[in-house]
């Protein structure tokens, strides 16, 4: 019996399947088991129209395929591939249970490529199980960039018979091409960024202290609400924060154009964290994901290593908003069906912004606000205090003015936070400082003894709860690493309480 490994999706990863066959003699039959889709149980005749149509026979054998383990549901065509292979080496005496084996079968014996295969094989390569596949040579230079894989490009079932016949002296398709990107190196790690900024903080005349506030969460990955009157910038600050966050490792890069696939679109394997902005009139499955058979990833899904930005945060619907209290916590998802149970990676920095009331005129000096107290105490009560807990900085804007003008550009804004992730990269710290474990707390947010003083204070006064605490004290390591400091003092704290929402 030969072996040939393929693989499928279980969410948005990847299990390794184990193509099996046997043929033996009895009347002739053809059949697949393993809990298989429609799209596989129909490789059965795109399998036999490939071998008849390339000259190969088709055994007139009692021929079964089993796709184990047999309790997982599998699906796509792009096992068409390994099923011809097997039926036609099946009496090698080679073994072919190292390789992967990937594509979809033409009746003519052309193998086409597939929609699943990019992130199909990233989570394989992430989980260590492949190391060289058959491919669709179309895919190649797609799948190029997953380091660590030798791929095989085939274009017709004759080549695919031809590798495997030839093991030893088979040569991969290509090699794994570099990202031609800046980056820098630390230890064995590249961080890769890009500097291209199609929105510049530039064109953000004042606001300084929510550029400040916006600085700091790109440079920890705090999670930040912005309130002010319409048209004072909340919108533009928000989309061009995407910009200056963090370099990349290459995991994370692979990641993200998996996650673009996933969407539908066309990877482009640039360092650009993703960036996510659901309208308030979403419905719960499409912002967490969901569906009534196959659990698909949502918006919160999608924005994982990037930005989730909710504008006018308060009219979302509060199933929304309180179902957001988890991933922003926990940095993962959970999604519950009969026929799934799904777990996604949700580590995002949450923009959130609003008008301070309903008509969105309270803070402005020259606009009569047309609210009264009840419809706005009724709007600020559609965001519950749990919600708002998890919020790290909290800045309210200011209103606009003729004698605004520029001051930081993107580009400036970007160099400080890239010297404040090497800060912290050296100090041996992985995560960003607003993922920080509850462990790591005490190891890297040492704090001088004016700065435990004022914490102590804040503590009493504000009657913070244990999150805050944690928060603040997050928010006050990130403004400290941008200043190079490895003790918190008194001034960082400071501004880090400055940014609690009163």
């Amino acid at each position: 019996m030969k072996k040939i490994k393929c693989a499928t999706n279980e969410g948005i990863d990847a299990r390794v399947v184990e193509v099996e066959a046997t043929l033996t003699k009895g009347l002739p039959s053809f059949s697949i088991v393993g809990m298989v889709s429609t799209a596989i149980s129909e490789a059965k005749e795109r399998v036999k129209s490939a071998l008849l149509s390339n000259e190969f026979s088709f055994p007139p054998k009692r021929i079964t395929l089993n796709l184990s383990p047999s309790e997982l549901q599998k699906s796509g065509s792009h096992f068409d591939l390994s099923i011809a292979l097997l039926i036609l080496l099946n009496e090698s005496a080679d073994e072919f249970d190292e390789w992967f084996v990937f594509g979809e079968l033409g009746l003519s014996g052309d193998v086409k490529e597939n929609i699943q295969l990019y992130p199909l094989i990233l989570s394989l390569a992430n989980q260590g199980v492949i190391k060289k596949a058959i491919v669709p040579q179309e895919s190649v230079e797609k799948l190029a960039k997953i380091p660590d894989v030798a791929f095989f490009g085939v274009s017709s079932l004759t080549q695919a018979v031809e590798i495997l016949q030839h093991q030893e002296s088979a040569n991969p398709s290509c090699e794994s091409s570099a990202i031609a990107y800046p980056f820098y190196e630390l230890g064995e790690e590249k961080y890769y960024y890009i500097k291209e900024y199609d929105e510049d903080f530039r064109d953000v005349k004042g606001q300084e202290v929510a550029k400040r506030a916006a600085l700091i969460a790109a440079a920890g990955f705090h999670n930040i609400l912005l309130e002010g009157s319409p048209g004072c910038g909340k919108s533009m600050i928000s989309s061009r924060l995407r910009y200056i966050l963090p370099p990349m490792e290459m995991p994370e890069i692979l990641d993200s154009a998996k996650l673009q696939v996933l969407e539908g679109k066309e990877p482009d394997f640039k360092p650009h964290r993703p960036f996510k902005s659901p309208h308030h009139s979403s419905t719960l499955a499409s912002v967490f994901g969901g569906g009534s058979h196959k659990a698909r990833i949502g918006e919160v899904g999608l924005a994982n290593n990037g930005i989730l930005f909710f504008d006018e945060l308060p009219y979302f619907s509060k199933s929304v908003l309180e179902s957001l209290r988890e991933p922003m916590q926990e940095n993962k998802i959970h999604i519950s069906r009969v026929n799934a149970k799904v777990e996604y990676p949700a580590k995002f920095l949450f923009i959130g912004a609003m008008n301070p009331c309903p008509c969105g005129n309270l803070l402005d000096a020259n606009k009569e606000c047309r609210c009264n107290e009840l419809e706005i105490q009724k709007y600020k009560n559609r965001l519950s205090e749990p919600f708002l807990d998890r919020i790290d900085i909290s800045v309210v804007m200011q209103n606009v003015s003729a004698d605004d003008k520029p001051s930081f550009s993107s580009k400036e804004l970007h160099k400080k936070v890239v010297e404040a992730n090497i800060f912290r990269q050296k100090r041996g710290q992985k995560n960003f400082n607003a993922k920080m474990a509850d462990s790591e707390l005490d190891v890297y947010c040492v704090m001088s003894a004016a700065a435990n003083e004022i914490l102590a204070m804040a503590i009493e006064r504000f009657q913070l709860s244990f999150r805050s605490i944690k928060k603040v004290q997050k928010v006050s390591r990130t403004i400290a690493d941008l200043v190079s400091s490895e003790v918190i003092e008194k001034e960082h704290l400071l501004e880090a309480l400055s940014y609690r929402r009163r």
